[in-house]
């Protein structure tokens, strides 16, 4: 009987895919990445929004290291760059994800919540990078995406000295949005995946399409793309209907 890695549902237009294997904290196994991007790949014509979350005690406690293998440096490469692929296809597909976190966020699984666009953390998450203690190096991305958020000099003490850091100063440091009571996550996801999916697609695809590029730009460049990507949402037919609905609602104070 074949395990099942992760389940997904469709409700509406939000899409979510879940981490299903808590006996092990979810952690990152070959066969659990094959499943995920499998759940990617299928992702409905009609979704508008992914909501990411796991089973369990704890969102991803890492990479598997009962799995590990050993490989040569072009296996670890390789293998590298199948997970670089597969976070690539998460943060830059068209569609904004939104993550439940909860318990551990550690090594691979900090590296696959933050491909993610808006991230709502339990009071009981913690973020870790223990590769320096297994003597290891990230391969999943953190170098770039976390070490983004939190800076290199943050990254690298967190790599070298193996710390544990709460869901309060994950916060602060921007791994997470929101940090919710414990057992909120998901449903804080749901209601956030549903205010997004309220957005015109356009907008949607445009926003977590364009600006992890443009950050990657030199600023002429970015500002060049910024114009083409303005000019591509404002002049699409579903804008004016928008501008004539705000302005209906002119001097009623802001929604929310």
């Amino acid at each position: 009987m074949t395990e099942t890695l992760v389940k997904t549902t469709l409700d509406d237009t939000i899409y979510t895919i879940t981490l299903a294997r808590p006996e092990k904290r979810n952690a990152v196994s070959d066969r659990l990445l094959s499943a995920l991007e499998e759940a990617l790949v299928a992702t409905p014509e009609e979704a508008r929004v992914i909501v990411l979350a796991a089973e369990g005690k704890h969102f991803c406690a890492g990479l598997d290291l009962a799995e590990h293998q050993h490989r040569d440096p072009f296996g670890v490469v390789q293998h590298s760059r199948g997970w670089h692929r597969l976070f690539d296809r998460l943060q830059n597909g068209g569609l904004p994800v939104v993550t439940a976190m909860q318990g551990a966020v550690i090594g691979g699984g900090l590296e696959l919540a933050t491909a993610t666009h808006v991230r709502v953390a339990e009071s009981s998450t913690v973020y870790q990078l223990p590769e320096g203690r297994h003597g290891i190096f990230v391969g999943g991305g953190a170098s770039v995406r976390v070490s983004n958020i939190i800076g290199p000099g943050r990254m690298c003490e967190m790599m070298l000295t193996g710390r544990v850091m709460d869901a309060d100063e994950g916060q602060r440091l921007g791994l997470s949005h929101y940090v919710v009571g414990n057992g909120e996550s998901l449903d804080k996801a749901r209601q956030l995946a549903a205010r997004i999916a309220e957005n015109a697609p356009m907008a949607n695809w445009a926003m977590v399409s364009a600006i992890s590029r443009i950050d990657n730009m030199a600023s002429d460049d970015g500002l060049f793309v910024e114009s083409l990507t303005a000019a591509l949402t404002q002049t699409s037919p579903e804008v004016a209907e928008r501008i004539g609905n705000f302005f209906k609602h002119k001097g009623q104070g802001p929604r929310t």
